[in-house]
């Protein structure tokens, strides 16, 4: 098996270096990673300046590709330029810290496996929940355990998953769906010594949302690790369908 590797912490990220580690099980692993860390830059690519991109090694050998990119930069940069044969599956990860909910819109771990979907690849971002100790070996073993069990049901080509994990031992696997009402979103002000006022984005994957049932951000709050499939298609098909007969007028010059 082929396998892009991604995250939005940083080529240095030790949940990269775990992830990577694990995946070699799998198969080969070309790691594309961003030089430096990319959390919340969503799907932002880079057109108006040069990518630098420096080959990385570990231990005297290769061991990856850092782009100074955001990590949908480092798929397409993956895609059309370091991967020897196209990958048979993207995987974005580990990132530090939970993606779940509507927060999903703005993770740059998520947004690596989205571009891998864009080119007909089957993606996976995988996030591990905020703790003071992440225990990314363990996190990445139970990853690559789900990534084989997804890949054995044969998902269609530019299928895209996301995946969360617990601090600890999941107490089991349940599919989920995106969990995207909030019920607070905090912006906090505070003043710096010379007076100026400055501002921190409240940004708490779990505790900012509604925890309702069959949703990533409740299920995960409860010690399950979830799967949940998604689609880059924004349309609302329903509002399409419903509203193909109105005649629209425009008033002319």
């Amino acid at each position: 098996m082929q396998i892009l590797l991604t995250n939005d912490d940083g080529i240095h990220a030790p949940g990269l270096r775990a992830f990577r580690d694990a995946l070699l099980e799998l198969g080969d692993v070309t790691v594309v990673a961003p030089a430096i860390e990319q959390s919340g830059v969503g799907l932002s690519i880079t057109y108006r300046h040069p990518l630098i991109v420096n080959e990385e090694f570990r231990q005297g050998r290769h061991y990856g590709w850092a782009v100074a990119g955001s990590p949908a930069d480092c798929v397409k940069l993956g895609m059309l330029e370091f991967c020897k044969t196209r990958p048979d599956i993207i995987v974005s990860g580990i990132n530090a810290g939970a993606n779940t909910g509507i927060n999903v819109l703005y993770s740059g771990t998520v947004a690596g496996a989205i571009e891998g979907a864009f080119f007909g690849v089957t993606s996976v971002a995988v996030s591990l929940i905020h703790s003071e100790q992440p225990n990314f070996e363990t996190a990445a073993r139970i990853s690559v355990e789900l990534i084989a069990q997804l890949c054995d049901q044969q998902p269609r080509p530019g299928s895209l998953w996301n995946i969360n994990l617990p601090e600890n031992q999941p107490r089991s696997v349940k599919m989920t769906s995106l969990g995207v009402k909030r019920h607070v979103d905090l912006m906090e002000k505070r003043t710096a010594p010379n007076g100026r006022a400055y501002f921190w984005s409240g940004f708490d994957p779990i505790g900012d949302h509604k925890l309702e049932p069959g949703t990533d951000t409740r299920e995960l709050a409860d010690g399950y690790a979830t799967i949940t499939p998604m689609h880059f298609d924004l349309t609302e098909a329903q509002t399409v369908a419903s509203m193909q007969d109105v005649e629209w007028e425009i008033s002319a010059d």
